[in-house]
Protein backbone atom coordinates (compact mmCIF):
# COMPACT_ATOMS: atom_id res chain seq x y z
CA UNK A 1 0.00 0.00 0.00
CA UNK A 2 1.78 3.15 -1.21
CA UNK A 3 1.43 6.46 0.59
CA UNK A 4 0.83 8.20 -2.75
CA UNK A 5 -2.12 5.92 -3.44
CA UNK A 6 -3.56 6.74 -0.02
CA UNK A 7 -3.14 10.44 -0.82
CA UNK A 8 -5.06 9.88 -4.08
CA UNK A 9 -7.79 8.08 -2.13
CA UNK A 10 -8.01 10.99 0.35
CA UNK A 11 -8.40 13.46 -2.52
CA UNK A 12 -11.35 11.46 -3.88
CA UNK A 13 -12.94 11.54 -0.41
CA UNK A 14 -12.43 15.30 -0.10
CA UNK A 15 -13.81 16.13 -3.56
CA UNK A 16 -16.43 13.33 -3.70
CA UNK A 17 -15.58 13.12 -7.39
CA UNK A 18 -13.15 11.03 -9.44
CA UNK A 19 -13.15 13.75 -12.10
CA UNK A 20 -12.29 16.63 -9.77
CA UNK A 21 -9.80 14.53 -7.81
CA UNK A 22 -7.99 13.55 -11.01
CA UNK A 23 -7.83 17.20 -12.07
CA UNK A 24 -6.39 18.24 -8.70
CA UNK A 25 -3.86 15.41 -8.80
CA UNK A 26 -2.88 16.07 -12.43
CA UNK A 27 -3.51 12.49 -13.52
CA UNK A 28 -6.11 10.98 -15.82
CA UNK A 29 -9.41 9.72 -14.45
CA UNK A 30 -8.81 6.14 -15.74
CA UNK A 31 -5.44 6.09 -13.98
CA UNK A 32 -7.06 7.26 -10.72
CA UNK A 33 -9.79 4.62 -11.08
CA UNK A 34 -7.16 1.90 -11.48
CA UNK A 35 -5.35 3.07 -8.35
CA UNK A 36 -8.55 3.04 -6.29
CA UNK A 37 -9.41 -0.40 -7.70
CA UNK A 38 -5.99 -1.70 -6.66
CA UNK A 39 -6.59 -0.37 -3.14
CA UNK A 40 -9.95 -2.12 -3.02
CA UNK A 41 -8.34 -5.39 -4.13
CA UNK A 42 -5.57 -4.99 -1.56
CA UNK A 43 -7.84 -4.44 1.44
CA UNK A 44 -10.57 -6.74 0.14
CA UNK A 45 -13.57 -4.42 0.25
CA UNK A 46 -15.17 -1.74 -1.95
CA UNK A 47 -14.32 1.84 -1.00
CA UNK A 48 -16.97 3.67 -3.04
CA UNK A 49 -20.39 3.04 -4.51
CA UNK A 50 -20.42 4.75 -7.90
CA UNK A 51 -23.61 6.13 -9.38
CA UNK A 52 -24.46 8.82 -11.92
CA UNK A 53 -25.77 11.20 -9.25
CA UNK A 54 -23.19 10.90 -6.49
CA UNK A 55 -20.17 9.06 -5.15
CA UNK A 56 -20.96 7.26 -1.91
CA UNK A 57 -18.24 6.24 0.53
CA UNK A 58 -18.70 2.71 1.90
CA UNK A 59 -18.17 1.68 5.52
CA UNK A 60 -14.86 0.18 4.44
CA UNK A 61 -14.00 3.48 2.79
CA UNK A 62 -14.57 5.41 5.99
CA UNK A 63 -12.42 2.96 7.97
CA UNK A 64 -9.58 3.40 5.46
CA UNK A 65 -10.10 7.18 5.51
CA UNK A 66 -9.62 7.27 9.30
CA UNK A 67 -6.24 5.55 9.11
CA UNK A 68 -5.12 6.98 5.77
CA UNK A 69 -5.58 10.51 7.11
CA UNK A 70 -3.35 9.73 10.10
CA UNK A 71 -0.76 7.95 7.94
CA UNK A 72 -0.63 10.89 5.54
CA UNK A 73 -0.13 13.28 8.46
CA UNK A 74 2.68 11.13 9.86
CA UNK A 75 4.29 11.08 6.42
CA UNK A 76 4.16 14.88 6.27
CA UNK A 77 5.63 15.06 9.78
CA UNK A 78 8.42 12.73 8.67
CA UNK A 79 9.19 14.96 5.72
CA UNK A 80 9.15 18.02 7.97
CA UNK A 81 11.50 16.48 10.52
CA UNK A 82 13.90 15.29 7.84
CA UNK A 83 13.83 18.80 6.41
CA UNK A 84 14.48 20.24 9.85
CA UNK A 85 17.65 18.17 10.09
CA UNK A 86 18.90 20.21 7.16
CA UNK A 87 17.51 23.58 8.26
CA UNK A 88 17.08 23.56 12.05
CA UNK A 89 16.85 27.33 12.19
CA UNK A 90 14.03 27.75 9.67
CA UNK A 91 10.31 27.52 10.21
CA UNK A 92 6.94 29.26 10.43
CA UNK A 93 5.25 29.62 13.83
CA UNK A 94 1.55 30.45 14.22
CA UNK A 95 0.55 32.02 17.55
CA UNK A 96 -2.84 33.11 18.91
CA UNK A 97 -3.03 36.04 21.35
CA UNK A 98 -6.13 37.12 23.30
CA UNK A 99 -7.25 40.67 22.55
CA UNK A 100 -7.42 41.37 26.28
CA UNK A 101 -3.73 40.62 26.79
CA UNK A 102 -1.09 43.31 26.79
CA UNK A 103 0.93 42.03 23.82
CA UNK A 104 4.05 44.16 24.33
CA UNK A 105 5.77 41.37 26.28
CA UNK A 106 5.16 39.02 23.35
CA UNK A 107 6.55 41.50 20.85
CA UNK A 108 9.74 41.57 22.89
CA UNK A 109 9.83 37.76 23.06
CA UNK A 110 9.38 37.38 19.31
CA UNK A 111 11.94 40.11 18.66
CA UNK A 112 14.50 38.29 20.81
CA UNK A 113 13.73 34.96 19.17
CA UNK A 114 13.97 36.48 15.71
CA UNK A 115 17.39 37.91 16.60
CA UNK A 116 18.65 34.36 17.23
CA UNK A 117 16.65 32.73 14.42
CA UNK A 118 16.29 35.37 11.68
CA UNK A 119 14.88 32.90 9.14
CA UNK A 120 11.88 31.97 11.29
CA UNK A 121 8.63 33.72 10.33
CA UNK A 122 5.62 34.36 12.58
CA UNK A 123 1.86 34.54 12.05
CA UNK A 124 0.02 36.26 14.91
CA UNK A 125 -3.76 36.11 15.35
CA UNK A 126 -5.89 37.93 17.91
CA UNK A 127 -8.91 36.10 19.29
CA UNK A 128 -10.57 34.99 22.53
CA UNK A 129 -9.03 32.30 24.74
CA UNK A 130 -11.71 29.76 23.84
CA UNK A 131 -11.23 30.16 20.11
CA UNK A 132 -7.45 30.08 20.49
CA UNK A 133 -7.65 26.81 22.42
CA UNK A 134 -9.88 25.32 19.70
CA UNK A 135 -7.52 26.42 16.92
CA UNK A 136 -4.55 24.87 18.71
CA UNK A 137 -6.44 21.59 19.09
CA UNK A 138 -7.43 21.61 15.39
CA UNK A 139 -3.84 22.36 14.27
CA UNK A 140 -4.80 25.82 13.00
CA UNK A 141 -2.30 27.38 15.43
CA UNK A 142 0.99 26.04 16.77
CA UNK A 143 0.83 27.98 20.04
CA UNK A 144 -1.64 30.11 21.89
CA UNK A 145 -1.89 32.31 24.94
CA UNK A 146 -4.93 31.49 27.06
CA UNK A 147 -6.40 31.94 30.52
CA UNK A 148 -6.08 28.99 32.87
CA UNK A 149 -7.49 26.65 33.88
CA UNK A 150 -8.13 24.44 30.86
CA UNK A 151 -10.22 21.27 31.02
CA UNK A 152 -8.62 19.91 27.85
CA UNK A 153 -6.31 16.98 28.57
CA UNK A 154 -4.82 17.30 25.09
CA UNK A 155 -3.20 20.65 25.91
CA UNK A 156 0.34 21.14 27.23
CA UNK A 157 1.30 24.52 28.68
CA UNK A 158 3.46 26.55 30.97
CA UNK A 159 2.28 29.52 33.05
CA UNK A 160 4.00 32.87 32.68
CA UNK A 161 1.60 35.42 34.23
CA UNK A 162 0.00 35.38 37.68
CA UNK A 163 -1.79 38.61 38.49
CA UNK A 164 -5.16 39.98 39.59
CA UNK A 165 -8.06 41.85 38.01
CA UNK A 166 -8.61 45.56 38.49
CA UNK A 167 -11.87 47.44 38.22
CA UNK A 168 -11.75 50.08 35.47
CA UNK A 169 -14.14 53.03 35.85
CA UNK A 170 -14.52 56.64 34.68
CA UNK A 171 -12.43 59.23 36.53
CA UNK A 172 -15.70 60.93 37.50
CA UNK A 173 -17.04 57.84 39.30
CA UNK A 174 -17.72 58.34 43.06
CA UNK A 175 -15.41 55.40 43.89
CA UNK A 176 -12.59 56.47 41.58
CA UNK A 177 -10.38 57.76 44.44
CA UNK A 178 -10.51 54.50 46.42
CA UNK A 179 -7.25 52.62 46.96
CA UNK A 180 -9.07 49.27 46.60
CA UNK A 181 -12.66 48.15 46.09
CA UNK A 182 -14.56 45.15 47.41
CA UNK A 183 -16.28 43.29 44.58
CA UNK A 184 -19.59 43.38 46.50
CA UNK A 185 -19.59 47.21 46.25
CA UNK A 186 -19.94 46.87 42.46
CA UNK A 187 -23.26 45.01 42.59
CA UNK A 188 -25.29 48.04 41.47
CA UNK A 189 -22.95 48.99 38.62
CA UNK A 190 -23.48 48.30 34.94
CA UNK A 191 -20.76 46.13 33.41
CA UNK A 192 -19.13 46.18 29.99
CA UNK A 193 -17.57 42.80 29.22
CA UNK A 194 -15.80 40.87 26.52
CA UNK A 195 -18.04 38.47 24.62
CA UNK A 196 -18.41 34.70 25.05
CA UNK A 197 -15.25 33.91 23.07
CA UNK A 198 -13.21 35.33 25.95
CA UNK A 199 -12.48 33.46 29.18
CA UNK A 200 -12.32 36.79 31.01
CA UNK A 201 -16.09 37.10 30.68
CA UNK A 202 -16.66 33.87 32.64
CA UNK A 203 -14.02 34.80 35.20
CA UNK A 204 -15.89 38.05 35.93
CA UNK A 205 -19.35 36.47 35.95
CA UNK A 206 -18.31 33.66 38.30
CA UNK A 207 -16.54 36.05 40.67
CA UNK A 208 -19.62 38.28 40.87
CA UNK A 209 -21.89 35.29 41.47
CA UNK A 210 -19.61 34.09 44.28
CA UNK A 211 -19.80 37.60 45.76
CA UNK A 212 -23.60 37.24 45.87
CA UNK A 213 -24.87 39.15 42.85
CA UNK A 214 -25.53 38.81 39.14
CA UNK A 215 -23.76 41.61 37.25
CA UNK A 216 -25.88 43.91 35.08
CA UNK A 217 -24.17 43.55 31.68
CA UNK A 218 -25.03 46.47 29.43
CA UNK A 219 -22.70 45.62 26.54
CA UNK A 220 -20.38 42.87 25.26
CA UNK A 221 -17.71 43.19 22.58
CA UNK A 222 -14.49 41.65 21.30
CA UNK A 223 -12.58 44.95 21.14
CA UNK A 224 -10.56 46.31 24.04
CA UNK A 225 -10.54 49.82 22.55
CA UNK A 226 -14.33 49.83 22.44
CA UNK A 227 -14.56 48.76 26.09
CA UNK A 228 -12.13 51.51 27.07
CA UNK A 229 -14.13 54.15 25.17
CA UNK A 230 -17.45 53.03 26.69
CA UNK A 231 -16.02 53.11 30.22
CA UNK A 232 -14.52 56.56 29.63
CA UNK A 233 -17.88 57.82 28.39
CA UNK A 234 -19.57 56.73 31.63
CA UNK A 235 -21.60 53.86 30.17
CA UNK A 236 -20.36 51.37 32.75
CA UNK A 237 -17.36 49.72 34.41
CA UNK A 238 -15.28 46.66 33.56
CA UNK A 239 -12.74 44.33 35.12
CA UNK A 240 -9.41 43.82 33.37
CA UNK A 241 -6.07 42.17 34.18
CA UNK A 242 -3.66 44.44 36.01
CA UNK A 243 -1.13 44.60 33.15
CA UNK A 244 -3.86 45.37 30.58
CA UNK A 245 -5.62 48.04 32.65
CA UNK A 246 -2.36 49.88 33.27
CA UNK A 247 -1.94 50.36 29.52
CA UNK A 248 -5.25 52.18 29.02
CA UNK A 249 -5.00 55.86 28.06
CA UNK A 250 -8.50 57.35 28.42
CA UNK A 251 -9.86 59.40 31.32
CA UNK A 252 -10.36 56.38 33.54
CA UNK A 253 -9.19 54.99 36.88
CA UNK A 254 -7.93 51.47 37.60
CA UNK A 255 -8.33 50.16 41.15
CA UNK A 256 -7.46 46.74 42.63
CA UNK A 257 -10.42 44.49 43.42
CA UNK A 258 -10.39 42.81 46.84
CA UNK A 259 -12.64 40.50 48.82
CA UNK A 260 -12.15 38.45 46.79
CA UNK A 261 -8.99 39.06 44.80
CA UNK A 262 -9.67 37.66 41.33
CA UNK A 263 -6.75 35.68 39.97
CA UNK A 264 -5.68 35.97 36.33
CA UNK A 265 -3.32 33.23 35.12
CA UNK A 266 -1.98 33.15 31.58
CA UNK A 267 -0.18 30.28 29.88
CA UNK A 268 1.39 29.47 26.52
CA UNK A 269 -0.31 26.34 25.19
CA UNK A 270 0.33 23.80 22.45
CA UNK A 271 -1.23 20.50 21.39
CA UNK A 272 0.23 17.87 23.67
CA UNK A 273 0.00 14.78 21.48
CA UNK A 274 1.13 16.58 18.34
CA UNK A 275 4.39 16.24 16.45
CA UNK A 276 6.48 19.34 17.19
CA UNK A 277 8.98 20.56 14.59
CA UNK A 278 12.42 21.20 16.01
CA UNK A 279 12.04 24.97 15.78
CA UNK A 280 8.78 24.78 17.78
CA UNK A 281 10.56 22.84 20.52
CA UNK A 282 13.24 25.52 20.54
CA UNK A 283 10.55 28.23 20.80
CA UNK A 284 9.10 26.51 23.89
CA UNK A 285 12.54 26.31 25.50
CA UNK A 286 13.26 29.94 24.63
CA UNK A 287 9.87 31.20 25.87
CA UNK A 288 10.16 29.29 29.15
CA UNK A 289 13.57 30.80 29.73
CA UNK A 290 12.34 34.35 29.05
CA UNK A 291 8.84 34.24 30.51
CA UNK A 292 8.39 31.58 33.18
CA UNK A 293 7.39 33.06 36.53
CA UNK A 294 9.31 32.26 39.68
CA UNK A 295 7.62 29.91 42.12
Amino acid sequence: MEIKHLQYFLEVIHTRSFTHAAENLYITQPALSRIIKSLENEIGTPLFIRSRKELIVTDGGWVLYKYAKEMEKQFRDLQTELGNLQTLKKGHIRIGLPTVTNSSFFSQLIGSFHHEYPEVTFQLEEDGSRRIEEKVMYDQLDFGVMVLPTKNDGIDYFTFVNESLNVVMPSSHPLSEASEISLEKLKDETFILFNQDFSLRNVVLEACQEAGFEPKVISETSQLDFIEDMVASGLGITLLPESTSMELTSEIQTIPVTDPTIDWNLAIIWKGDNYLPQINKEFIRFAKEKLTIDD
